[in-house]
């Protein structure tokens, strides 16, 4: 059975995800990402000859998920009940010599989880970034085409004074520019590794653990955080409400484009596609379904965003009851976003302005303003 949920239903997936967030996120990947910090690891403590060169190798080789057994793999997860003991299984199985035995040697579950993770999150956010500056572009070009195209400006939704729709516009633009300083500061913190071991003490990675973990991290293009972060989610809580922010304001612009392209106010309209339908049974519409559906999407975002705090209130050093938490809600996060980015950047990158309209509510109060 497939298709049980929207982001993988053959119908609604790309109303709710892209598929370039998908192939981030997509269990492939996942376990890839595990596989990859694995075989960091080996390279690491082969090079500090913690364990021989030749495992290291053999790991390194069949580190990837076209040499997994997923039957044995699935078999494995009923059996243990445990997320990833099945793939270190499944990775030592596909070693040949028994040179799988060296496999996650000395680190815990919790260090490769966290750790594929954070390389998930990498790819995803060059992704996000990517649609942020195509928007941007097409905001920077609105804004200047219509630098003096005169609209009515609405407060408390009624009309105020005049304004531009350029201006309007940019500071739409203005947005996305503190969006991306957000995530430049972010980044800062949030590309870092965790090969800590158990509770996070390093006690089962030898005495060269420290060189053990950054030569790891270096190995997987990741930073080495000043001390263990097992049970410190404030990263993954500040990416939460970065992706949030920038959610936020496209809630906001998708619901700007529905208002004004109501019929009474008439003032712009979204692309409308050869073949595109706007109504079963009403053929004069001209829906705007795609600033429709990112609306519909970033509304749904904030439900994950609202209990994404929660993941920080660990109890001790580890608690499964939250940690496992972040496994769905960060990733449903990235996919939602993807498609309301990728829903402006259509529709604002060929949005048809009707100046001729803008014009004509200005004087609606019958020149009173």
């Amino acid at each position: 059975m497939t298709g049980i949920s929207v982001f993988d239903h053959r119908l609604l997936a790309d109303s709710w995800s892209t598929q370039e967030m998908r192939a981030i996120f997509c269990e492939q990947n996942r376990i890839q990402k595990w596989l990859d910090v694995e075989a960091a690891l080996a390279k690491a403590q082969a090079k500090l000859k913690i364990i021989p060169k030749k495992a290291a190798d053999e790991i390194a080789k069949k580190a990837h998920y076209k040499f997994m057994d997923m039957d044995f793999i699935f078999a494995e997860f009923k059996k243990t009940k445990h997320p990833l003991v099945p793939t270190v299984r499944g990775l030592e199985k596909a070693c040949d010599n028994n040179l799988g035995e060296y496999v996650h040697f000395g680190v815990t579950t919790q260090d490769i989880i966290d750790t594929g993770l954070v390389l998930q999150f990498k790819e995803a956010m060059t992704l996000v970034k990517s649609e942020l500056k195509a928007i941007a572009k097409a905001l920077a070009k609105l804004a200047k085409t219509h630098k003096n195209t005169a609209m009515m400006r609405r407060t408390l939704a009624l009309q105020a004074l005049p304004i531009t729709f350029g201006h309007k516009v940019a500071i739409w633009l203005s947005e996305l520019e503190r969006h991306f300083e957000r995530i430049l500061e972010l980044e800062k913190r949030l590309y870092v590794g965790s090969i800590v071991g158990a509770v996070g003490t390093k006690a089962s990675l030898s005495n060269e653990c420290n060189e053990v973990e950054k030569l790891t991290l270096e190995n997987l293009g990741l930073d080495v955080p000043n001390i263990s972060w097992q049970p410190a989610r404030d990263r993954f809580i500040e990416l939460g409400f970065v992706l949030g922010n920038i959610n936020a304001t496209f809630n906001k612009i998708a619901h700007e484009i529905l208002i004004l392209s109501h019929n009474e106010i008439d003032e712009v309209a979204e692309p409308f596609g050869k073949g595109q339908v706007g109504s079963s049974t009403m053929p004069h519409k001209r829906n705007p379904a795609v600033s429709e559906n990112a609306v519909t999407v970033s509304n749904a975002f904030k439900a994950n965003l609202a209990i994404l705090s929660d993941i920080e209130r660990h109890e001790h050093e580890r608690d499964g009851q939250v940690w496992k938490m972040e496994w769905k809600l960060l990733p449903e996060m990235f996919l939602m976003l993807s498609v309301v980015l990728a829903n402006m950047k259509f529709a604002l990158s060929d949005l048809e302005v009707k100046k001729d309209k803008m014009l004509k509510n200005l004087n609606t109060l019958n020149g009173f303003v």
